[in-house]
């Protein structure tokens, strides 16, 4: 196993530095963070999302509605006044 010291950390995170500039950085670490802990989370099969809790579930379709069809007609559309 290859031996890492503290030089080759400085010079591998000067690099770093320089490619990705210091405004990025925190984004860079935050995705990396949010990555490792999806990956840790899939292998313990613990599942936390949150993004799925604000969707709301598919509604049931009507005998004879179309799944692509608009959800509701407009006032213009469902009058048939003359």
């Amino acid at each position: 196993m290859p031996n890492v010291g503290p030089l080759e950390i400085i010079v591998v995170l000067a690099l770093v530095l320089i490619i990705f500039g210091p405004k990025r950085l925190p984004e860079l670490g935050r995705s990396l963070g949010k990555g490792i802990r999806e990956f840790k989370g899939s292998i313990s099969g613990i599942h936390d999302d949150d993004d799925d809790d604000d969707e709301q579930p598919p509604r049931a379709l009507k005998p004879g509605e179309l799944a692509d069809a608009p959800q509701e007609k407009s006032k213009s559309e469902s009058s048939t006044g003359s």
